[in-house]
């Protein structure tokens, strides 16, 4: 798919445009008969999120409700290995379309690998993430980022803290939740390691005082999220702190979700996640 069709997509689901005004803007650059073929390929496709499937007699998988920061109640989706006790834990986050059956897949795969894993549903202290993925992506935009980072910080604590947890927490999260995992990295004393898929990164003054190791997967063609990498890594360097960076070449903002077909990249996504889960291994020290 050409270029510029992908960076207005990017650009819709980044910033404050319509759906009218992204579909004027799509129509004008490919005619209203392309504009209409390009749209399936370019939105998320939902019927490809079950690599691992909800069902897999090989997981225990499901709802959980905890605490979270101001009194609120939170809700996020959990899976582990049957049976499974005294895991290492992974939270993850998920992008700026709330908690949907892409993230949920996630999850089991990471639950498959061993981890107690854990995708929070940022939107649960206003309703819930809806079906609608442009008022998702709406609601995300409202929070509080402040109250929503405490909320992550609870969960961070409530998933050290669980009977099936070794108390080794770690998290992994893509594009919004890449820039969550970032400021965990930050702010949480909890979190052992974090993973940020295509994620803005923290203050270059807030570097010091991360403890977590981290993994940092960017995309070539993301020109708007790497603009930010070169004072994110000086500092990394000048703080001595414990990060690895991969750079994909060729590959696009979200090149992880497959359930996205105009941006998803399977060698990138592979190599990406084979890096994730050895590093988690290892730093959350997995048996």
């Amino acid at each position: 798919m050409d270029q510029k069709f992908i960076q207005l997509y990017d650009e819709y689901t980044h910033s404050t445009m319509s759906r009218r005004t992204f579909m004027d803007r799509l129509s004008a650059l490919a005619g209203s008969a392309g504009a209409a073929a390009l749209l399936p390929a370019l939105e998320n496709n939902y019927a490809y999120a079950e690599t691992v499937p909800a069902s897999d007699i090989r997981l225990d998988a499901g709802y959980v409700d905890y605490a979270g920061a101001m009194n609120k109640t939170l809700r996020a989706y959990f899976a582990k290995p049957k049976g499974g006790t005294k895991l290492p834990a992974v939270l993850v986050i998920h992008e700026n379309r709330g908690l949907n059956p892409h993230i949920m897949d996630v999850t089991r795969r990471l639950a498959l690998e061993g981890f107690l894993a854990l995708a929070l549903d940022a939107l649960s202290p206003v309703g819930g993430t809806p079906e609608d993925m442009d008022k998702a992506s709406q609601m995300i935009a409202a929070l509080d980022m402040q109250e929503t980072l405490a909320h992550y910080l609870a969960t961070s604590v409530y998933l050290k803290n669980r009977p099936d947890s070794s108390g080794n927490v770690g998290c992994v999260g893509f594009c919004w939740g890449g820039s969550m995992a970032n400021q965990l990295a930050v702010n949480a004393p909890d979190v052992r390691a974090a993973v940020a898929y295509y994620g803005g990164q923290p203050k270059a003054e807030d570097v010091p005082k991360i403890r977590a190791s981290l993994m940092l997967h960017y995309a070539a063609l993301d020109a708007r999220i790497n603009a930010g990498i070169p004072a994110y890594e000086a500092a990394l360097k000048a703080a001595g702190k414990d990060y690895q960076l991969f750079m994909y070449e060729g590959v696009n903002h979200a090149f992880n979700n497959d359930t996205n077909a105009a941006r998803y990249d399977a060698a990138a996504a592979a190599l990406a996640w084979t890096r994730t889960i050895a590093f988690l291994k290892n730093k959350l020290a997995l048996a």
